[in-house]
């Protein structure tokens, strides 16, 4: 076997591991590394010599050894040598080297310069390709090469914070802590309020102040017991020289109390100016906003909690006429599932015995339930309304369609959008700037006459109202809340990059056959030549009846229909955008597209001549059977036609009513395509195209300036999709399909292309709203603040609630509902939900 067909073949993911040693070297050379890389794709011995030499010319590698039999190569480097030299080196060999991927809880973070820190502390590690963090679902996600999992863990530590390894366990683990929070809050202000009702108090003329002695009691519990959280925080900061939101707050809380003590010390048996009530203010109305923010945040999380919860956790199996209940990990694929009425259905598989309703509204985003029966396709999570079912099992666990979907909206929401970027860049020098100001807020009032006391409280007010987690929010929560509601519609979203490319979206482009029209079509005209009618059609059956697409599989339904038997075939070939071509009976013989017969010089009799012309004036798609050898003479002629979707028009309707231009890019002949576009209102057709041709149809429109959407579910459609700006594939088709887009679609209505586009312009418009907000409170309240505009008490509160409104915008999205999908006419919907959901759960083609 060659490589290049072993590493298409290969999947096998393997668990990267490198093994440092820093080994002293003779002169003063750099110390040695040595990294153990798997390697995919060798089959022979020239194999493991082509990689050693590839690695062997890297500067700086003193030793490379590859091994067939374990396929790793043991390198031994310099310091000099990065893990993206290896890789390349490996690449040009013509083999590849596979990335692990770990996700990593971290606690402790509280702002956006707490993301970049722990992101820089990772991607310090060599062997670490790139660092995701996210700190609104608190996780931080790697890529590597020979990185192992407690490296990356004692990397988070260093940095000051807590990490683990992510499990399933930690996933759907709602709100850890959320109760001693809240009780910890309660004491903190049930012992805060005795210091603030007497300064309310001297508003209406009355003097309730407490005893200094008392006053300090008080403080002290609440500066240190319920405050020391922001000490620890503070203090990890100071070891990794870095700043963060916690230290801006230690440092504020603890100048208004150390002045207060002060005062105290200084002069003893007097009721001079004391500020303990503004530290134990701030510590409270930021611990107040803290546990408001987890509140928030969790809810952005709904949506994957709630594909979670359909995950059932036993199973009923039937075996040797017995029916046992048994946990769902020990369910395998090919066991015969028993689900009844009211049961969630706990694996993916087909029903081999009864029928049913079945509600799929939490994976298909369809309201409707959907009949039905014995060979039928179903899905995990999905409710069976009523009846008996026996299923037979396709999948289970991580390889359902539930599972995929929720890795799918956890990729996405893990994501950093693009402009993220931004954000990075300000948080990174944000504490420091911030530091600074505080520094000429004290110094700047003192030169003008300011007392110390005035200057330290104007200073404390900037180092308090400056606290970058809305800035770090801003971004993340709005994304989470959009991919979330778009995932409950039926609107799977890959990644941030393009849900913020699909708001800029101003073109679509749509494939014809199985996205606007049903994917389902039948042989309206079959004219047989030189043969008769049945012989003609077991040739055309019997070189079809092994293929999935749409056309062959109509042929061969006709051909049962009217119990035409079938022949074996042998030869058979792929001619990509053209036909197939294959042996039956010693006869070589082509099914082709009018592209194909064009380019030969075989020319159909008169009569079929025209009456493919009279399937093209009615818009029909047209196949040619042709016998190559011994002589090359057309046999038939194949007229399709397919319906067009009940919500196609409303689909193309939408679009226009948002500004997008559709356009047309099908295989099929300028008539079917024709009679399509002008049916549903599509000004632009491409027709007869190769899946190259749509390739670089889509690059044309690119180049126009045009932000490109490809809608597709063939894997023909594949090349198309990726070449988009976003490519947007219906579940109904291929995994190929699905793969190569960044949107799909969990329904085949080509409707929710509209909706999609919305959710995401909804979406960044909440990330531009956040970002404002967050800038500009930022902007105008640090100078408030050191101008003496603003008291700590005022900005300390200012500062817990500007992070809860950010996260309360964020979650307005919640309550979005699909454009397209409230105006559907429940005819046209119950029509199109019957047929459309099934297609997402058949076995892909």
């Amino acid at each position: 076997m060659r490589a290049e067909a072993a590493l298409g073949l290969s999947a096998v993911v393997y668990k990267v591991m490198k093994m440092e040693a820093t080994v002293p070297k003779a002169g003063g050379r750099k110390p040695a590394k040595e990294w153990s890389v798997p390697v995919n794709g060798m089959t022979c011995a020239s194999c493991v010599s082509r990689v050693e030499k590839a690695i062997s010319k890297v500067p700086g590698v003193e030793r490379a050894a590859v091994n067939l039999a374990t396929e790793r190569a043991q390198v031994m480097t310099d310091a000099s040598v990065t893990p993206d030299a290896l890789v390349e080196a490996v690449k040009r060999a013509g083999y590849e080297v596979l990335h692990s991927s770990t996700t990593l809880d971290v606690g402790g973070m509280t702002c956006a310069s707490c993301v970049s820190r722990v992101e820089k502390a990772l991607r310090r590690i060599p062997g670490v390709t790139d660092a995701v963090v996210n700190l609104a679902t608190e996780t931080a996600t790697v890529r590597a090469i020979g990185v192992g999992e407690d490296a990356l863990v004692a990397a988070v530590a260093k940095a000051g914070y807590d990490a683990s390894l992510r499990t399933d366990e930690t996933k759907q683990s709602p709100l850890p802590g959320l109760d001693t929070d809240m009780l910890a809050l309660i004491f903190c202000a049930l012992l805060t309020l005795p210091l603030t009702v007497p300064m309310v108090s001297q508003w209406f003329g009355l003097h309730m102040m407490l005893p200094p002695s008392v006053q300090l009691v008080l403080a002290t519990i609440v500066q240190f017991a319920f405050g020391g959280r922001f000490y620890k925080s503070a203090y990890k900061a100071v070891l990794a020289r870095a700043g963060n939101m916690d230290l801006l707050v230690a440092l504020g809380t603890s100048a208004a109390y150390g002045l207060s003590v002060y005062e105290l010390v200084a002069h003893p048996g007097q009721m001079g100016h004391l500020y303990f009530e503004a530290s134990a203010v701030v510590i409270t109305l930021i611990r107040f906003g803290k546990w408001l923010e987890v509140r928030a945040k969790h809810k952005t999380t709904e949506a994957i909690r709630a594909l979670n919860a359909l995950r059932p956790e036993t199973a009923r199996v039937r075996a040797n006429g017995e029916e046992k209940t048994i946990p769902l990990s020990r369910v395998r694929t090919g066991d015969n599932v028993v689900v009844r009425p009211g049961e969630r259905i706990p694996v993916d598989g087909v029903i081999l015995e009864g029928q049913s309703d079945i509600d799929e509204s939490l994976i298909t985003g369809e309201s409707l339930p959907v009949s039905k029966g014995a060979g039928d396709p179903v899905v995990t999570g999905s409710i069976l309304a009523h009846g008996y079912l026996v299923v037979r099992t396709t999948a289970v666990g991580a390889d359902t369609m539930l599972s995929r979907i929720i890795r799918l909206v956890e990729s996405a929401q893990v994501e950093k959008a693009p402009i993220q970027r931004l954000v990075d860049k300000v948080s990174a020098v944000f504490v420091p700037a911030i530091l600074g100001m505080a520094l000429l807020t004290f110094f700047g009032w003192f030169a003008v006459g300011g007392s110390a006391e005035m200057a330290m409280l104007n200073a404390v007010a900037v180092l308090v109202i400056a606290c970058p987690c809305s800035l770090g929010l801003a971004t993340p929560t709005a994304i989470m809340a959009g991919t979330g509601v778009a995932a409950q519609h039926g609107i799977l979203i890959k990644d941030a990059e393009a849900l913020e490319l699909a708001h800029r979206m101003n073109v679509v482009a749509f494939d014809k056959t199985g996205t606007l029209t049903e994917g389902k079509p039948s042989l309206v005209t079959f004219a047989p030549a030189h043969v008769s009618r049945e012989e003609a059609l077991r040739l055309a059956a019997s070189i079809q009846q092994a293929s999935e697409h749409p056309l062959a599989r109509a042929v061969v339904a006709t051909a049962q229909s009217e119990d035409v038997p079938l022949s074996s075939v042998a030869d058979v070939t792929a001619l990509p955008g053209r036909g197939i071509e294959a042996t039956v009976d010693g006869w070589q013989l082509v099914i082709g597209s009018d592209r194909w017969l064009n380019a030969t010089a075989v020319q159909p009799p008169s009569e079929l001549q025209r009456a493919a012309e009279e399937a093209h004036a009615s818009g029909l798609t047209v196949s040619w059977l042709v016998q190559t050898q011994p002589e090359s003479r057309v046999l038939g002629l194949m007229a399709f036609g397919d319906a067009i979707k009940g919500t196609a028009r409303r689909a193309i309707e939408a679009l226009s009513e948002m500004g997008v231009r559709t356009v047309l890019l099908t295989g099929d002949s300028v008539g079917s395509a024709q009679r399509v576009a002008k049916e549903l209102g599509i000004n632009e057709v491409h027709a007869e195209l190769l899946p190259e041709d749509k390739v670089n149809a889509v690059a044309a429109l690119r180049q126009s300036g045009a932000v490109v959407g490809m809608v597709g579910d063939g894997i023909n459609d594949a090349p198309a999709l990726a070449a988009a700006d976003v490519g947007i594939a219906m579940a109904t088709g291929t995994d190929v399909a699905m793969h190569a887009a960044g949107v799909t679609l969990m329904r085949g209505d080509p409707s929710l292309v509209a909706d999609a586009i919305d959710i995401s312009r909804k979406t960044y418009q909440k990330i531009r709203q956040n970002l404002f907000w967050a800038f500009v409170y930022n902007v105008l309240g640090v100078p408030l603040a050191a101008f003496g505009v603003l008291s700590p008490i005022v900005a300390g509160a200012a500062m817990a609630f500007s992070s809860v409104s950010v996260v309360s915008n964020a979650l307005l999205l919640r309550t979005w509902k699909p454009r397209a999908s409230r105006s559907a006419p429940a005819t046209v919907v119950m029509g199109a939900a019957k047929e459309k959901t099934r297609g997402p759960l058949a076995t892909p083609h």
